[in-house]
């Protein structure tokens, strides 16, 4: 299934780093949430539940993935 992601505003963590290169974040897309390569923002994008991606977002901030 493709999802429209032309409603989609992007955004980058502000902790992105001076280079800008990063992973960007849509909002305004029903259901899902989009995220995209910034470095190539007409590629692909991949999509997640809602709660999948607060689960990820929350392992990051707990430190999960520290290494």
């Amino acid at each position: 299934m493709t999802t429209d992601l032309t409603s989609a505003t992007w955004f980058k963590s502000r902790y992105s780093g001076s280079t800008g290169d990063c992973v960007e974040v849509g909002a305004g897309v029903p259901s899902v949430i989009p995220v995209r390569d910034s470095k190539d923002p007409h590629g692909p994008a991949l999509t997640f539940e809602p709660a999948a991606w607060n689960a990820f977002i929350n392992a990051v901030k707990a430190g999960d993935f520290a290494g």
